[in-house]
């Protein structure tokens, strides 16, 4: 539906320092409690970092390059890790590899880091009352953490991780299809800011614009803020969004002023190519 991969940090609410800091502090915890055990063993530690949003494809590519091993390594490996994932979940963990930065050494194997990865995440998202909430609005755990990482792909920024949370869940409530950009964009296995009319007729469960409801999976792994945006969507009738330039995301309940912010993104867009 949206144009909305930029990227760009903005203020955030007291409230939602607060979660930061809080979310900040138990991964600083966690880093700790696992650099304090890494050094216990006499062991060199080195650290990877997985970016909020990342794919499953991307965090197994970062760990088979951190841990020096042949492409497609980890993969594998998650496949036997025995993973606490929930049972929707079949083995795969999209959306459970938290990001964070791991410690991790010579000694370190991609199944243990995979399985800290999900605990991490179980912790993080804090399953109990994620499974609250979800049986609330009537989705599942698994289905928040669905729509968490929509949420991480669409939001430009911490203040419109909400707004779009509430347009998923006003389209779901409401039959309509998602229509987002970043479930066919996880089908394409690309990111990029448009989309064609031919690519929205993409033969995949992953095309919101063709299948109605959720993804199959969630479509990368999102962060604490992510999440607590899909579980706590502030009230509105949105149903459409574009990013119409960095910093100008606009939402609306609206079809024909959708249409009038998408052919001004478009006009930049334009422009902007004649430009370069």
């Amino acid at each position: 539906m949206s144009e909305t991969s930029y990227r760009r940090r903005a203020g955030l609410s007291r409230r939602g320092r607060l979660l930061l800091l809080l979310a900040l502090a138990l991964l600083v915890v966690n880093a700790v409690a696992l650099f304090l055990l890494l050094r216990e063993t006499g062991a060199p530690a080195r650290t990877l970092v997985v970016p909020e949003g990342w794919r499953a494809s991307q965090v197994y590519a970062a760990v088979d390059k951190g841990l020096d091993l042949p492409p497609g390594t980890t993969k594998a490996a998650a496949a036997k890790a025995h993973l606490k994932l929930p049972a929707e979940a079949k083995g795969n963990p999209e959306g459970y590899l938290y990001p964070a930065t791991y410690p991790i050494t010579d000694d370190t194997t991609p199944g243990g880091l995979l399985a800290y990865m999900v605990e991490t995440a179980n912790k993080q998202f804090g399953q109990d009352r994620t499974a609250v909430r979800a049986r609330h609005g009537r989705l599942t755990a698994y289905q928040m953490v669905t729509i968490a990482g929509i949420v991480q792909a669409e939001a430009e920024t911490p203040a419109d991780m909400g707004k779009v949370s509430r347009v998923i869940r006003n389209r779901l409530a409401l039959g309509m299809p998602l229509q987002m950009d970043s479930t066919l964009n996880y089908a394409l296995n690309r990111s990029t800011l448009t989309t064609t009319a031919a690519e929205t007729r993409t033969d995949s469960p992953y095309n919101t614009y063709q299948h109605k409801g959720l993804p199959p999976t969630p479509i990368g792994n999102p962060g604490r803020q992510a999440m607590s945006a899909a579980l706590n969507p502030p009230p509105g009738n949105w149903l459409y969004f574009v990013t119409v330039a960095p910093g100008d995301t606009r939402f609306t309940d609206s079809y024909a002023q959708q249409e009038l912010n998408v052919a001004e993104f478009n006009e930049k867009q334009q422009k902007a190519a004649k430009a370069a």
